[in-house]
């Protein structure tokens, strides 16, 4: 779409806005009337570890909302030369699971804690147990039970607990509300009635009945939407926290907040039965529609849905390409100490691309990237950490290919599950997130990994705040009856299959070979966390 008719979506209103809050980058993107991004804007920001919490402040959300906003105000103001004032719909979604309880004032009762807190483990296997389906220490329900477990006295003060999203979502609406897809990383989804789970809503009603609380589960919890449905208008009140210059008018509709597996799902079009896709950044997820129900509860297995409330399966890992990140910027830094200027996008292909030049097991090396707890392998805390014998072939290829298979290790150990065990079946995988971002390389490296073609768009890089505009699209533009997955493979994927690479047989008993080492090094890894030395 040329620049004119992008100004004119714009002034016309047949626009869409995404906002998410991911967990080092708050991302804005604006879609046209055919759904193609027009504009972005972003704000970087970061996690705190306070007191033994991941958190993030008030404050810093606020003005993430506001900053990304902004820069995407500015975007359109520079290539369009128009001022943005409204938008045809809007979306908000956010890293999912955590908790965060307000009280009947709209106080946040403790720091946010979020997806990357280890701290309930407890809890988690009390209501395992209770519901005989995983709950994993990450879900809003967990921290809810734990907090009760440990005598934390806001817990009887509690007037509503969401997510991150919903948060957001009903600071610009007024509205509670959560899209179904991270409804189900609160608690567990009925895949029929589209809503929590009421049989076990009833069991952890009864369960803390003896502590005589004054609310019950569904009192505080926010009401489950799946996509399409109408989630409520832009309020002035919201329109000037999101722009305080005033510009932004009230009333634009607003889809279901949505959580990033969520909307990673829709942004690569892999919503339907038998499709999956693997969302690569600070953690990594795979998510797998079901054709039917797992034979069992796993611990490594989430059970959550897609947008429109459908089964899904997901492998989830809390580390991904933190530790990776860091080392990149080691090797910035040498460059800068050599005098030379450094472009980071080349500085990451440059070493990406060299990880494809490493032996297939990457020549013996060895690292965990556990920047936090990895409930995968059992642990509540994280300690980076790279090892090798005198054997190993130390060189840099190697050392960069082992970093990128070691960031989809223990994501590689729930697959296991999945395929093997339950034998799943993949018709199509698509990669999204920063890992895919250097063409051809984290693409190469997932599919060895899981042994099954995987494919990346050219849109893959817009990720979840797409993902979320083409939601609040699909609210306003759906026609009558037409199913998510008939809206985004007839108006917004059509003819855009991207590109597909193959497995390669080497590369795949490569992993393999470095997979076992992996599994065996654990606990190298378990000693680092174990010793006192931090």
């Amino acid at each position: 779409m040329g620049v004119n008719e992008a100004k004119t979506a714009i002034l016309n209103n047949k626009t869409a806005l995404g906002i998410e809050f991911g967990s080092t980058r708050i991302k804005a993107v604006l879609v046209d009337d055919k759904y193609n991004p027009i504009a972005s804007g972003s704000y970087d920001w970061e996690n705190r570890y306070e007191d033994g919490i991941w958190t993030y402040h008030l404050d810093d959300i606020h003005k993430g909302l506001q900053g990304s906003y902004s820069d995407l105000a500015k975007d359109v103001q520079e290539k369009y030369g128009v001022e943005l004032t409204s938008v045809g719909a809007l979306g908000i979604s956010a890293m999912m699971h955590g908790y965060m309880p307000f009280n009947k004032e709209g106080k946040l009762l403790v720091p946010f804690r979020t997806w990357r807190n280890n701290i309930t483990a407890e809890a988690s296997e009390k209501l395992m147990e209770l519901f005989n389906y995983n709950i994993p220490q990450r879900w809003s329900i967990a921290h809810l039970y734990q907090a009760i477990l440990n005598g934390e006295e806001h817990v009887k003060d509690i007037d509503f607990m969401c997510t991150l999203e919903a948060y957001v979502h009903r600071l610009l609406t007024g509205r509670r509300i959560q899209g179904i897809g991270d409804a189900a990383g609160m608690f567990p989804i009925d895949t029929t009635t589209k809503d929590y789970n009421q049989e076990m809503v009833d069991k952890f009603d009864k369960l803390v009945e003896p502590y005589g609380f004054p609310w019950k589960l569904r009192d505080i919890f926010p009401e489950v939407m799946v996509a399409g449905q109408d989630a409520g208008t832009l309020t002035e009140e919201g329109a000037r926290l999101l722009d305080p210059t005033g510009k932004l008018k009230a009333g634009i509709p607003m889809c279901p907040p949505e959580g990033d597996a969520g909307t990673g799902m829709v942004a690569t079009n892999s919503v339907k039965q038998r499709t999956g896709n693997v969302s690569a950044g600070t953690s990594v997820f795979a998510m797998i529609v079901l054709e039917k129900e797992l034979s069992r509860p796993y611990k490594e297995i989430d059970m959550v849905t897609t947008p429109a409330g459908d089964a899904c399966a997901m492998a989830h890992s809390n580390n991904c390409t933190s530790d990776l990140n860091a080392w990149v910027n080691v090797f910035k830094e040498f460059a800068e100490a050599m005098g030379m200027e450094v472009d980071m996008n080349h500085l990451f292909g440059t070493l990406y691309n060299k990880a494809l030049e490493g032996d297939p097991d990457c020549g013996g090396l060895l690292s965990y990237c556990y920047f936090s707890g990895e409930h995968m392998t059992g642990f509540e805390e994280g300690r980076p950490l790279f090892v090798r014998s005198p054997e190993s072939k130390f060189n840099l290829a190697n050392f960069m290919r082992n970093n990128l298979y070691t960031c989809l290790g223990a994501m590689r150990v729930g697959l296991n599950i999945l395929i093997d065990k339950e034998h799943v079946q993949i018709d199509r995988l698509l990669g999204h997130g920063g890992l895919f971002k250097t063409k051809g390389v984290g693409q190469q490296i997932l599919a060895d990994a899981v042994n099954a073609p995987v494919s990346v768009m050219a849109t893959a890089g817009e990720g979840g705040a797409w993902g979320i505009a083409l939601l609040a699209a699909y609210m306003v533009d759906r026609e009558e009856g037409e199913t998510l997955d008939q809206f985004l493979d007839n108006k917004v994927f059509a003819g855009n299959e991207g590109s597909t690479l193959d497995p390669n047989p080497e590369g795949v008993e490569g992993f393999n070979i470095f997979m076992e080492r992996y599994l065996k090094g654990i606990p190298i890894e378990r000693a680092a966390v174990d010793s006192k030395i931090w």
